[in-house]
């Protein structure tokens, strides 16, 4: 598992070591881990150091410093290595001195320096460290707009993207490979911030630190959330799930929910809906009716929402009557958020709402007071797409509940609690109907028994494998359809993976 940690936390652990370590030695273990990932990526792009073209952008502080350590230890190297100071009055000295000590050139003139750049076979971005925030300052603007041949490594973060939250608010130098010191940064694992990251690498400093706020699953972590059925089990003790989806409208919301739902480690699944007729023909192993949740006979949890139009209203209402979790998507999280977080205030059993950036806007709409307004132009989605950490959070402090939110990169947080982001996906998800495959695949590992939290962040992590899977490489155009049918593939790779220690 990943984990991230805010600049605060860092701050207050670096702080603590640094007071039983002799002074300097914290940062040369950065810039030591620091130059090891230069020079492999050196040698697997020219075949050697020696001779390579290195750029280090230089800021002040520490962050400068680790690069212009990592910098001198690449020129003894024989790299020809090139420092450009941004702010030269506030150079770190240690690291200066040492850079030209090695051999190293320093360069103040902007036009010699983005020259340098363009031409080098690899660039330290040392520019701005772990509490930056704002964007890159005008001196070192043209540097994100620059033409360049060879790699770019970031020293920590990104400059211009924010450590803590992934925010871009202004310019940032997009990095091919960012090398992170004692623990992820959030920002690091959340678009914006994440798609500028590159590759990240790790380097441990020997940091003490406490439980993260933010955390990635990988294979072993999913795998030991699976539900997988043991001998005595049976399809009502593994769980069934209803799915109350479709209209005449969206008719294939309800197919295409089922889909997920049947690969979702439940006994078996329960549809009420417009499309039982459509449903069962597909999915004969279906078990359909045409009422709603009320009168539906036994589930474990439901899924309401996806493709629901006018009938989701009252199949919401049905559905949150029940004591038993419910997830919440599409036409139902409309219905929630003019109906604001008192709809969900008298549940005793979990609610998970999956909403994608512009739902996740009319919820927050909603969550501020009665909804209004021509439906036809609802709130901007533009800030919960920026600033996805937080507009989890606030969701799920909102509505007591746990939020997926959906995206480039789907954050899920508990109201209180921690946050979870995914790491798998593929853009080619960004189609019609590949929600409602996630929201039937989540409610199913619901009634399997999951925690709402890990319902959402396996369900996530499974959808995006399975994505990768129907993609193929180096990706292709996909179908929902698709993307529920590599489900079992995806389920497969995650169950091969080594045991988590």
């Amino acid at each position: 598992m990943r984990h991230a940690h805010r600049v605060e936390v860092v701050r207050a652990a670096e702080a603590e070591l640094m007071a039983r370590l002799p002074e300097g030695t914290l940062m040369q273990r950065a810039a030591v881990g620091l130059a090891a990932t230069c020079a492999r990526l050196l040698t697997r792009r020219r075949g050697r150091v020696y001779g390579s073209r290195v750029v280090v952008l230089a800021g002040s502080g520490d962050n400068g410093g680790d690069a212009l350590y990592a910098g001198a230890a690449l020129a003894r190297r024989g790299a020809r290595v090139t420092a450009v100071l941004l702010a030269p009055a506030r150079a770190h000295a240690g690291g200066l001195a040492a850079l030209r000590a090695a051999g190293g050139r320093v360069v103040l003139e902007r036009e010699a320096g983005l020259a340098d750049f363009s031409r080098a076979d690899l660039v330290l971005d040392g520019i701005v460290g772990i509490g930056g925030r704002g964007g890159l300052r005008p001196e070192a603007e043209p540097y994100a707009r620059a033409d360049r041949a060879g790699v770019v490594v970031a020293v920590d973060v990104p400059s211009g993207v924010d450590a803590d939250t992934g925010e871009v608010p202004g310019a940032a130098l997009r990095a091919d490979v960012t090398v992170c010191f004692g623990t992820y940064k959030p920002g690091l694992l959340i678009d914006p911030g994440a798609s500028y990251a590159g590759v990240v690498q790790l380097v441990g400093i020997g940091l003490e630190l406490p439980p993260a706020g933010v955390a990635a699953l990988q294979h072993a972590e999913v795998a030991g959330l699976l539900p997988v059925p043991g001998a005595e089990s049976d399809k009502y003790r593994r769980g069934v799930v209803g799915v109350a989806a479709g209209s005449a409208r969206y008719p294939g919301a309800a197919l295409l929910a089922v889909a997920g739902a049947l690969r979702g480690g439940a006994g078996a699944v329960r549809y009420v809906g417009t499309a039982a007729e459509e449903v069962v023909r597909r999915f004969p192993e279906a078990l359909v009716t045409e009422g709603g949740p009320a009168g539906a006979g036994r589930v474990q949890a439901w899924v309401v929402g996806p493709g629901g139009g006018e009938g989701a209203g009252r199949a919401l209402a049905e559905a949150l009557a029940s004591d038993v979790p419910v997830l919440v998507d599409a036409d139902g999280l409309t219905e929630l958020a003019r109906l604001g977080p008192r709809a969900l205030a008298g549940r005793t059993a979990p609610t998970l709402l999956t909403p994608h950036a512009g739902e996740a806007a009319w919820l927050l709409a909603g969550a501020a007071g009665p909804a209004s307004g021509d439906a036809a132009r609802p709130p901007a989605a533009d800030e919960p797409a920026a600033t996805r950490l937080a507009t989890a959070r606030r969701l799920a402090a909102a509505y007591r509940a746990t939020v997926l939110l959906k995206g480039s990169t789907t954050v899920i947080a508990d109201p209180g609690g921690p946050v979870r982001v995914n790491p798998t996906g593929s853009s080619w998800l960004a189609t019609a109907g590949s929600g409602d495959v996630l929201a039937g695949l989540a409610g199913s590992l619901l009634a399997a028994g999951l925690s709402p939290l890990d319902a959402a962040s396996v369900a996530a992590y499974l959808h995006g494998l399975a994505a990768r899977h129907a993609a193929g490489t180096p990706g292709a155009p996909l179908t929902a359809l698709e993307v529920a049918a590599a489900l079992p593939a995806a389920w497969n790779d995650v169950r091969s993976a080594p045991p988590a220690e």
